[in-house]
């Protein structure tokens, strides 16, 4: 989650992405990580950059983005 709060069941603007893991040829291994964005943070206009903060965080987009504070 990128607030590290329990989203609500009447937050019907929050998602949940998962994102399929590959392996060194680029095929899909069956793994996946699962990230949950709030409705709150949608509705600034910060989902995109939380995305890529967490994706970040867990080594999924390395030497592609890089987060400034």
């Amino acid at each position: 989650s990128a607030t590290n709060r329990l989203v609500s069941a009447k937050d019907h603007a929050a998602i949940q992405i998962n994102i399929g893991g590959v392996d060194q040829s680029g095929r899909y291994d069956g793994t996946y990580k699962t990230y949950v964005i709030s409705g709150k943070v949608r509705a600034c206009a910060e989902s995109d950059d939380t995305l890529n903060r967490l994706a970040t965080r867990d080594g999924e987009l390395k030497n592609v983005w890089s987060y400034q504070r």
